[in-house]
């Protein structure tokens, strides 16, 4: 009979087989998963706190998926460094402006925000070696200006009009920019609109990371997704990404009091015949959730891929965030607590067995003086009082 193999020959072969194995395996993973490592190859390349943005967890909010009989999971972008799903979006701003030449070292990004989207800015400027300067509406949340400050933005507080008048904190954000421009010196150009409505940065922030993420913490086993939409980066990226991966996941949004996108959705109109798109003013008595909810139609909005729409009320908001505290132990803001209103909406539209996500933006830490102050939703009749869910028809 021959010699039998030798030892060390068996185990080279067996070495060789598995490595060859290991190199394919990863190979397949690293394809199947091009658009999901996107922003994993980008943060490795990050230091400090940037570095630390995104890869949130996915949280079951057990409550709500004992409630319904679905899955419903929310994103906890609250744990981002600068407290809120904005994060993302201000470093893709200033990444890409930085990147284009729009904006240089020593420079200035001005936005006109509603308060995250602003602190988001001013946490990770300084990383990139720029200065903020904030125009936000003086109906938002006073501590969130005390926030800003803190960060060292320089904060304007404007009164609330229509986006269509030159005082809008938008445009007065945009001419800012404009102003800085015209006194740079040394070649650096002074300011930069980060425009977070239209900027496309926007969008791509959320199908670049927030969906690929969601995709994989699920293993693309999810049924819908559904958020309320300011800007409409966060829905249009999520929704095209995952709907690109799988076009049977629904995707939806839930709308609060006020705004026009619902009617959008459902009808492809934004108002009644008697007002014209655009140009309505959305007045702070129209709803108590802030960074959500708008009357026009936003480049990033226009991205998104809905399946549907639900209408969210001032009070389910009101009572989503204190049945969440109350069970979940979850403290959120207005804009979560919403969310978390059209993931239930969804439930009972799927019916049990579903896997549904949505986000959760922000803490409540934002929201103490309006959201999450007693004394302030008395005096808008929003007093919660509901003992379970249900405000929502739940039970």
């Amino acid at each position: 009979m021959p010699p039998s193999p030798k030892p060390i020959a068996i185990i080279g072969v067996v070495s060789v087989v598995l490595c060859s194995l290991y190199v394919i395996s990863n190979k397949r993973r690293a394809t199947s998963h091009s658009r999901g490592k996107t922003l994993t190859k980008n943060k490795l390349k990050r230091n400090g706190i940037v570095g630390a943005i995104g890869n949130t967890p996915l949280i079951r909010i057990t409550s709500l998926s004992d409630a319904t009989g679905c899955e419903i999971l929310a994103k906890a972008e609250f744990l981002n460094p600068g407290g809120s799903v904005k994060d993302r979006v201000a470093v893709k701003i200033i990444e890409e402006a930085l990147e284009s030449g729009q904006l240089s070292i020593g420079g200035v990004v001005t936005e006109g925000s509603a308060g995250s989207t602003a602190i988001s800015l001013a946490t990770v400027a300084p990383a990139y070696g720029c200065k903020c300067h904030v125009v936000i509406p003086d109906d938002a949340a006073m501590e969130k200006s005390k926030i800003l400050e803190a960060l060292g933005a320089t904060v304007e507080r404007v009164r609330p009009v229509s986006i269509t008048h030159k005082d809008h904190y938008v445009n007065i954000a945009r001419r800012r920019a404009c102003e800085a421009n015209k006194v740079a010196v040394n070649g650096y150009k002074g300011g930069f609109f980060a425009d977070q409505f239209e900027n496309l940065a926007n969008y791509r922030a959320h199908y670049e990371g927030t969906g690929p993420e969601i995709w994989e913490q699920t293993g693309g086993k999810l049924h819908a997704f559904v958020a309320a939409a300011g800007t409409g980066g966060t829905v249009a990226g999520v929704s095209c990404f995952l709907k690109e991966n799988d076009p049977g996941i629904k995707c939806y949004l839930v709308d609060p009091p006020g705004s026009g996108l619902f009617n959008k959705v459902t009808r492809g109109v934004m108002y009644t015949r008697e007002e014209a798109e655009g140009k309505r003013l959305k007045n702070p008595f129209d709803t108590v959730t802030e960074g959500i909810g708008i009357n026009r139609l936003t480049e990033n909005f226009k991205m998104a891929q809905l399946d549907g729409a639900f209408r969210g009320t001032d009070i389910e908001a009101v009572e989503m965030s204190r049945f969440l505290l109350k069970n979940d132990g979850l403290f959120i803001g207005s804009s979560s607590a919403m969310n978390c209103v059209g993931a239930v909406r969804v439930a009972k539209l799927l019916g049990p067995g579903h896997t549904i996500v949505t986000i959760l933006c922000d803490s409540g830490m934002r929201h103490l003086s309006k959201f999450c102050n007693p004394e302030y939703l008395s005096q808008h009749g929003l007093t919660p009082s509901a003992k379970g869910l249900e405000f929502l028809d739940c039970e």
